[in-house]
């Protein structure tokens, strides 16, 4: 069973998320972000898996702390669910078009962590959402999974559109990067 359940307690946030890799693309999503909400079900939906966030943040400061500490949380539940990483396809590439945005992610579930994030776009707010934030999402989610991304915007003005494109990328890469597609670990080391 591919899946892990996370608990993060600070002084700024409280956090409870359940993650499926084997799921449906179920989401129930409550961090207090609409807009962020609105990108883990993305996350959930194009990434074939269940993924359950419930947080209480410092809001009242700004969104830091909650969309870096859910990258935290999901990071470390996706290393957990992962197991040994016996059979994995490990790379996946994926491309998604969001109107006039195209972001592009390609993924290695390295047991490395790493992340080149180029998204100059991601600035200002979308709705209650400092789209600034999404390079910290994803690096407390590589930092914390230890994999590898490489992250980019290839075009796109409209930030809404680009930080969506940036979600989608990532899902539909790590929908394939974690699928089960073989019996062994695939590193010539053995392990990852």
């Amino acid at each position: 069973m591919r899946k892990a359940v996370t608990v993060r307690k600070t002084k700024e946030t409280d956090i409870e998320l359940t993650l499926d890799l084997d799921g449906k693309g179920v989401a129930d999503i409550n961090t207090g972000i609409g807009f962020f909400d609105h990108m883990l079900t993305a996350l959930a939906v194009h990434g074939g898996l269940d993924l359950s966030v419930k947080c209480r943040g410092d809001l009242e400061v700004d969104g830091h702390h909650t969309v870096e500490d859910i990258g935290i949380a999901f990071g470390k539940a996706l290393a957990q669910a992962l197991g040994d990483k016996k059979g994995i396809e490990r790379f996946a590439c994926s491309y998604v078009p969001m109107d006039g945005a195209l972001a592009r992610c390609v993924l290695d579930i390295s047991g490395r962590a790493y992340l080149r994030f180029e998204a100059p776009s991601l600035t200002g707010m979308t709705g209650g959402y400092d789209a600034s934030l999404t390079e910290e999402f994803f690096a407390a989610v590589c930092s914390n999974a230890f994999i590898c991304a490489h992250i980019d915007e290839l075009r796109g003005k409209n930030t809404h559109h680009v930080c969506e494109a940036v979600f989608k990328a990532f899902a539909r890469a790590l929908k394939t990067a974690v699928a089960v597609t073989g019996g062994n670990i695939p590193s010539t080391k053995g392990s990852l």
